[in-house]
């Protein structure tokens, strides 16, 4: 069947049918490829990758934070990443920016992510399985500051 946004094959109108957020995780998914800690890790070194932490603060203060990640919180992730916006990040210099959106545990990166591809920030990827698996991986994590 058609997916949201596409034409119904008997009408000719938009789609409208509702989908559960599991398939809309995989929809969002298959329109770009995520990355696992270790490749995140490895591009953020070499320069490649802006790591974006959208966790909330309670969360950083418990797990730690990543060091080099940038910490936006999620209702701000677009304004600052928008390479034409009033509210960029230094980062955030053009639409050819990799960024690489982080939360908690790789749910809702992947929404953020695509919401970025909205933006036209087509590297935009999430990282899979989110800080928890950067942290499972033994990659850095620094103590949150108070």
């Amino acid at each position: 069947m058609s997916g949201v946004g596409e034409q119904s094959p008997v009408s000719g109108a938009p789609d409208r049918r509702p989908v559960g957020i599991d398939e809309l995780l995989d929809r969002v998914r298959a329109g770009y490829r995520r990355v696992e800690a270790r490749e995140a890790y490895e591009a953020a070194r070499a320069g490649d990758a802006l790591l974006v932490d959208i966790r909330y603060a309670a969360l950083r203060e418990r797990d730690g934070l990543i060091p080099g990640a940038v910490v936006v919180e999620r209702n701000e992730l677009e304004w600052r990443l928008d390479p034409q916006g009033s509210h960029r990040l230094p980062e955030a210099t053009g639409h050819d920016l990799r960024a690489v959106v982080v939360c908690n545990e790789g749910y809702a990166s992947s929404l953020a992510a695509a919401s970025l591809h909205q933006l036209g920030l087509h590297r935009a990827t999430d990282l899979v399985g989110g800080f928890q698996a950067w942290r499972a991986a033994g990659l850095p994590v620094a103590p949150a500051t108070r």
